[in-house]
């Protein structure tokens, strides 16, 4: 179990590091993510009633977007520089390899969100600093980073890698964002844990089904 661990650390470690010395997925993510808040907050202005029926949506329309283009450069670097077949014939599992990329997408993504949701919230006027809409957030970001990890690893070996990846995971993953934008709408409208408990229960099935899956197929994707 040890090893297991410091392998997918070391995946993870890995892909900090990179990101640390270039920023290409956190600045290209982050910059996309406040121009599209900024964009709708002066489209629908300052009636009330919109922003409170459309907050919801545009977060969520916000992490979609950045989160397919940091999965773009999940191992399209690899794939790239060549180090991709290295990493494959090193002693680190299909598994470890699943899991520290997953990780590291998760992180960027919860690096980008923290950074978001204060301006959301300041240029919409709305309370998003909310123990439900922060569990909202972090189940729904670990589901988009299971399946988003597996796609992105799916994808990498096609010619047209940066168009198949969403045209393939987008579909996939809209379960979960549906399910984070009504549990959201109602956390912003004031209800309580009881009102976002079924849609909390969608998120974590789904981000279950597509750890677990990943997990046992995560080899074979990868060999082909």
């Amino acid at each position: 179990m040890n090893a297991s661990l410091k392998k997918i650390w070391a995946v993870l470690y890995k892909d900090i590091i990179t990101e640390v010395r270039t920023r290409e997925i956190i600045v290209s993510v982050l910059v996309f993510s406040l121009l599209v808040i900024i964009v709708f907050s002066f489209a629908f202005g300052v009636n009330r009633a919109v922003i409170e029926a459309v907050a919801p949506g545009i977060l969520w329309v916000a992490f979609a977007f950045a989160g397919v283009l940091a999965l773009n450069r999940q191992f399209i670097p690899e794939k790239e520089n060549g180090c991709l077949e290295g990493i494959l014939a090193s002693p680190i599992s299909r598994e470890a390899l699943f899991f520290g990329k997953m990780l590291s997408t998760t992180l960027f993504l919860v690096a980008v969100e923290v950074i978001i949701i204060p301006v959301f919230a300041l240029l919409f006027d709305v309370a998003v600093i909310d123990p439900k809409i922060i569990l909202v957030t972090i189940m729904g970001t670990i589901g988009f980073a299971a399946v988003g990890t597996l796609f992105s690893a799916l994808a990498v070996n096609t010619r047209a890698r940066e168009m198949v990846l969403p045209v393939l995971f987008l579909p996939v993953v809209v379960p979960v964002i549906i399910a984070a934008v009504k549990a959201s709408e109602s956390a912003l409208s004031g209800g309580d844990w009881g009102d976002i408990s079924s849609w909390l229960l969608i998120i974590g099935a789904f981000d279950i089904i597509f750890i677990t899956v990943p997990y046992l197929i995560f080899n074979y994707i990868v060999e082909e």
